[in-house]
């Protein structure tokens, strides 16, 4: 990866920093979210907590882009790192001083205090998701960004596969204790090791800034993603896509787990997501060529693909090979359209573009989560059992719970591809394309490469 030599250094301990903390927010989000169920079987209850808190990182995404943008990046998360020490010690505190009993309670206060500083906690991570591209831009010259957000990809990798071993084994050895407890150290080691790493300013931001020191200025962003030639198209097209997405997020487990048993379930999503962590090192290695959004329009195309076959028998091993598939690719979606906003989006603005993107984007799988899950249990699921689709192609397609999903699988999967054959012929493609495969001198009105200070300039090949 070509890279400026003094950036990285720091590039890769920025990076290490945040996959420590990330698995720390992800172990203390999963291990709540076992804990409660286990105390009071309640699935009503982990439901409004997932719901919750899909809401909330979507209502904080465009603020917390506002925050990275008008302050230090490496201040923001130092911030974010020390706003979940103190959450946790929190929710450490509750647990520590309310009888057990008072948990197995779902509409119990103590359980729900505990859980919404947990919640917090996790969300105030949010802030280095948006913070992390924008150094990426600032750290890392343009030829070489894509890789970088390879890296960044591999890094969500790692931290889902430890998060999926360890979470359910630490709420099994004590509760909610030591995952508070380590959870709180290893914030502590982060913040000790941030402070030590050098990042260095952008000096012009602040004379390029034009919005009030504190703004949102939401209707700015929204206007600058307006001005750039087919990017509120790819945002659109994003959104619809985890729309879709949110089939997963809803239907994944019930699928998989009319195939095998819970805990085969378990140890699987712990292989597969080792996907993640190799297609962010392919990302790294091969980078994007010279046209990112092509290879993501080209990477849906075999996502939705992948969608529509891996259900077409009740099979374990269609549906690993399809999930491998689909893990390995998602790094190459997530990094292109990094890579396309860093090189459309002003500098100065990217925190709140990136936030907003984020936003907007993550709103859609909740809200398909909530709608299809009452559809496949009282409409799809009968229609496959005993119902008109039973009688109609039961016979060579199978019957029941997982063929029922499986329909939904597949339709999701058609609808995905028909749409990204749409955006690779439309006009907002090509203008977005011409925009992102522009050269620097003609893309003048585009992000602004950072001037990096003195000290690194000297370090410039």
């Amino acid at each position: 990866m070509s890279v400026i030599p003094g950036d990285r250094k720091t590039f890769y301990q920025l990076l290490a920093n945040t996959v420590l903390v990330s698995v720390v927010n992800s172990t203390a989000w999963f291990a709540i979210t076992f804990y409660v169920y286990l105390q009071t079987h309640s699935v009503f209850a982990t439901g409004v907590i997932s719901g919750i808190f899909l809401v909330l990182t979507a209502l904080s995404g465009i603020w917390f882009g506002s925050l990275v943008d008008h302050h230090s990046k490496k201040a923001m998360m130092q911030l974010s790192a020390l706003a979940s020490l103190v959450l946790y010690a929190g929710a450490l505190a509750v647990y520590l001083t309310v009888p057990q009993e008072s948990f197995t309670d779902p509409a119990g206060v103590p359980l729900w205090v505990m859980v919404v500083l947990l919640m917090f906690g996790v969300i105030a991570g949010n802030i280095r998701t948006i913070a992390l591209p924008t150094l990426v831009t600032l750290l890392i010259p343009e030829e070489g960004r894509d890789r970088a957000n390879g890296l960044v990809g591999s890094s969500t990798g790692v931290s889902f596969l430890v998060t999926s071993v360890f979470s359910g084994g630490l709420v099994a050895l004590g509760g909610m204790y030591w995952v508070l407890v380590l959870g709180l150290g290893a914030l502590v080691l982060a913040l000790l090791h941030l402070a030590a790493v050098r990042v260095p300013g952008n000096p012009e931001a602040s004379a390029q800034e034009d919005a009030p020191k504190r703004s949102v200025d939401l209707r700015g962003t929204m206007r600058l993603v307006g001005e750039v030639p087919g990017l509120t198209a790819l945002i659109l097209f994003t959104t619809f896509n985890n729309f879709l997405g949110g089939v997963f997020m809803a239907l994944i487990d019930p699928y998989g787990l009319t195939l095998v048993p819970v805990q085969v379930w378990g140890l699987l999503w712990g292989v597969l997501s080792t996907g993640f962590i190799v297609g962010g090192l392919l990302v790294s290695r091969t980078g994007l060529s010279r046209n990112p959004l092509r290879v993501l329009l080209l990477t849906n195309l075999v996502l939705w693909g992948v969608t529509v076959l891996f259900p077409v028998r009740s099979s374990i091993v269609l549906l690993s090979v399809g999930m491998y598939a689909y893990m390995l690719l998602v790094p190459y979606a997530e990094a292109a359209e990094q890579t396309i906003l860093q090189k459309v989006v002003p500098y100065e603005r990217q925190g709140r573009v990136f936030g907003f993107a984020q936003s907007v984007e993550q709103a859609a799988s909740p809200l398909t989560a909530f709608l299809i899950s009452p559809i496949a249990q009282f409409v799809v699921i009968p229609f496959m059992t005993d119902g008109a689709g039973a009688r109609a192609i039961g016979g060579w397609f199978g019957t029941g719970t997982d063929r029922g999903l499986a329909v939904i699988f597949m339709a999701a999967g058609v609808i995905g591809l028909l749409a990204t054959v749409v955006a690779l012929r439309s006009r907002p493609y090509r203008r977005l394309s011409e925009r992102v495969t522009s050269s620097p001198d003609e893309d003048a009105g585009g992000a602004a490469e950072p001037a990096p200070p003195e000290d690194l300039q000297q370090a410039r090949p």
